[in-house]
């Protein structure tokens, strides 16, 4: 089957990018894959913002009906100012990651269950090396933007190169958990507290596959619970190297078992704003929230703007179990 053949799952919003590069000066090359939660029925998007300086910093804007952006604020509210946690470096050569030459890239957000914090995930790049960092934040104080964030501290091994790890909204078995691979298996992490949590060992290594989704490359935005299981967005290419996005849901009690995965992408690249930026070919979630009955969608188009795309969640928890 052909792309042109498969039917998407998540609607575009009509009026999309939803953020674009701004005039200002930290935020006027790149404005791109955001980290998402929704407090007292507001959308807070905090995005990854490159400038002429090539430092990624983390944007704030906030929608009321999760399309509509109705507040952007000036300055960044979030950017690496502590020293880098690697000794070495742990990548084969230098590179500019996703545009930047340092900073903070690819905000993942959970409003953990039971608490009054947001946490934050993001990979750090110093340069030379590159890995995931935890941040956290009052949720009161992210809603009246007192950006009084704790100290980060490193998650993975700092002799190692890692991406795309999230972490579950709520607790399992009385544990905080983390997914950190989706390829060769489902890894998970299990914590008894996030303040010291030590690196987590973890391995990644994508096995091609005859499938849409050739190449898993990891989670996308953090998991929801829902009544078949843990709905879970991951990011994938194929031959042509373009990044789409696909579903599975695995089970509640054990997310190391899948249940169910999309047969076709959900949603990959074809619009203009999707091929006309720094990187063609790229909707790359990072993440999602559910708004009245809504499956909300947010998403980096081609490394240069911020996007939405949207579904019924039941209809789409249908299609994936069928």
């Amino acid at each position: 089957m052909s792309e042109k053949e498969v039917k998407e799952r998540l609607t575009r919003w009509m009026r999309n990018p939803i953020l674009s590069p701004s005039g200002n000066r930290w935020e006027n090359m790149q404005t791109f894959n955001p980290g998402v939660v929704l407090l007292d029925e507001r959308v807070h998007v905090l995005y990854r913002a490159i400038g002429e300086d090539w430092v990624s910093r983390v944007g704030y804007a906030s929608s009321r009906d999760g399309f509509n952006i109705d507040e952007r604020l000036p300055y960044p509210v979030y950017e690496h100012r502590w020293s880098s946690p690697f000794a070495s470096s742990n990548i084969t050569e230098e590179y500019f990651s996703g545009g930047g030459a340092f900073g903070v890239e690819d905000p993942r957000l959970v409003k953990m269950k039971g608490e009054d914090r947001v946490y934050m995930t993001y990979t750090f790049y110093d340069g030379r090396s590159i890995g995931i960092m935890l941040t956290a934040i009052n949720a009161n104080d992210l809603s009246e933007k007192r950006w009084n964030w704790k100290v980060p501290i490193l998650l993975s091994p700092p002799d190692q190169p890692h991406k795309n790890w999230v972490l579950f909204p709520e607790k399992i078995e009385g544990k905080y958990a983390i997914l950190h691979s989706l390829s060769p298996e489902i890894g998970i992490a299990y914590l008894d507290s996030l303040d010291e949590p030590g690196p987590i060992q973890s391995y990644y290594r994508p096995v091609p596959r005859d499938t849409w989704d050739r190449f898993v490359r990891g989670a996308a935005a953090p998991p929801i619970r829902t009544d078949p299981g843990w709905l879970l967005l991951y990011h994938a290419t194929g031959d042509d190297g373009y990044y789409r996005v696909g579903a599975m849901i695995m089970d509640i009690d054990d997310p190391t078992k899948m249940l169910y995965r999309s047969r076709a992408p959900l949603l990959g690249p074809k619009e203009h704003y999707e091929f006309s930026g720094f990187k063609p070919g790229v909707t790359y979630v990072t993440g999602a929230v559910v708004k009245d009955s809504k499956l909300l969608v947010y998403y980096g188009a081609a490394d240069t703007h911020v996007c939405v795309a949207y579904t019924n969640l039941d209809e789409l928890l249908d299609y994936l179990t069928k």
